[in-house]
């Protein structure tokens, strides 16, 4: 430290002979040696950023003389002689002459006597033993049923049975967590309250109270609910039968309308579709796809027109070709907007002026996945449009499918068709015996 302040006092009396004022000399000096050190650690990093230019200049270098050396080596290998080649070269070189015979005299060949050539031996053709081919063991409809029920089978009646067997009778613990796992597969407040009720009072007077009779009971109550809404869609009669499908987005209508008219006319039916979900953008190539593959045609307008417009046209060309059945897109709308539900009323009734009677089927489809939230949609629509049918899809993806039932029971809609996986004939006509049978059998 003393070395320092002798430094500084050094530094100060050359800074005060230079003409700097002398009550100034210390702060002088300090300042020059800031300068001094800041200079000084430029130059250190300088060093550093040059250092390492260096040693990535030298590490480029590596890497190139080490790729054109084995460019180099890659050519060399290109140029030698394949290592056949020099074998038989080899060969050629090491074998030894063959020493010189003597002459053999040949018999006289007489000339009318043809020389005669060995038979030439053809090569037997080699024996292909195929394999046998195996047939993929077909599946039937209600086994596809029951693999697309899956998930609520397990969430339904898996828990039921367990419930059954963990009780040995029907007490109030029993009700309670029955109610729970219904209401847990969407069965919803008021088709449960009603169900337990019935099966409680059938129960008590049942002389059987085992848990197979329970189980029996159960699947006869839900059966009984589901005819209640069911009724199989009749498309015959004179003139093209009218469908005008409604719904929200994601739920799969124009899939539905595109597997509907591919089952139309594998039955022979000739069928037209509407374009009439004008909206959203790419529907119309869409349903034109659809259109392609099930080798019907489709009416359609660009996008953002008049849905009406479209349903006009529609009604004009299924009339003018004789169609079995049409078929009419419309653009999904939330259930709480009025305004879009007027547009649907609007084509209802273009629909009417052209085809009396049409819409003969106003078909709400709706998303098994959504739960609670279908009821809510098919009550909104029922109220908007006089919806006859609904079309349930992708029960396959949810534990919920209860919710078949709340919309048998509760609002008395004919359920048309559910849906239980992506294939077309995975979109199949609702049959309340079979679906019971899938879950419970």
């Amino acid at each position: 430290m003393d070395m320092l302040k002798e430094y500084l006092a050094l530094l100060q009396q050359f800074l005060v002979g230079l003409g700097v004022p002398e009550e100034q000399g210390t702060l002088a000096a300090l300042g020059l040696v800031y300068l001094l050190l800041t200079l000084l650690l430029l130059l250190f990093i300088l060093l550093l950023v040059v250092r390492s230019r260096g040693r990535r200049a030298v590490k480029r270098e590596a890497r190139r003389a080490a790729a054109a050396e084995s460019e180099d080596v890659e050519a060399a290998e290109l140029e030698k002689p394949p290592v056949a080649d020099v074998e038989a070269a080899a060969e050629v070189v090491t074998e030894p002459e063959p020493e010189a015979a003597a002459p053999v005299a040949e018999p006289a060949v007489s000339a009318e006597a043809p020389s005669e050539e060995p038979p030439s031996v053809e090569a037997p053709e080699p024996i292909v033993v195929s394999a046998p081919e195996v047939e993929p063991v077909p599946v039937s409809m209600f086994e596809r049923l029951r693999l697309g029920l899956n998930k609520t089978r397990s969430s339904l009646v898996g828990r039921v049975d367990a419930l059954i067997g963990s009780h040995a009778k029907l007490d109030d613990e029993f009700i309670e967590e029955l109610e729970e796992i219904l209401i847990t597969a969407d069965f919803g407040m008021e088709t449960t309250q009603a169900l337990v009720a019935d099966l409680t009072s059938r129960a008590a007077s049942h002389k059987d109270d085992g848990p197979d009779a329970l189980r029996n009971l159960l699947a006869d109550e839900i059966r009984v609910r589901l005819n209640s809404g069911e009724a199989a869609l009749e498309t015959g009669g004179q003139g093209p039968f009218v469908i005008m499908v409604v719904g929200v987005n994601g739920v799969g209508k124009t899939t539905t309308i595109g597997k509907l008219a591919r089952q139309f006319a594998n039955q022979g039916k000739k069928v037209v579709l509407g374009a009439g979900d004008t909206f959203r953008a790419a529907a119309v190539q869409q349903l034109q796809i659809w259109g392609e593959r099930s080798g019907v045609d489709v009416v359609a307008h660009a996008e953002g027109s008049d849905p009406s417009a479209v349903a006009f046209d529609a009604a004009k060309a299924a009339v003018a070709r004789q169609a079995d059945v049409l078929i009419i897109d419309t653009a999904g709308r939330l259930h709480t907007k009025v305004n879009l539900m007027e547009e649907l009323r609007k084509m209802r009734r273009v629909l009417d002026r052209e085809i009396p009677g049409a819409p003969h089927e106003t078909l709400l489809v709706l998303d098994a996945t959504t739960g609670q939230n279908a009821l809510i949609q098919a009550n909104k629509f029922q109220e908007a449009v006089d919806v006859s049918g609904v079309a349930l899809t992708k029960l396959d993806g949810t534990a919920k499918g209860g919710i078949v039932v709340a919309i048998s029971s509760q609002l008395q809609i004919p359920v048309r068709y559910i849906g239980v996986g992506e294939g077309v004939d995975d979109l199949r006509p609702f049959d309340a015996d079979e679906f019971v049978d899938a879950l419970f059998r």
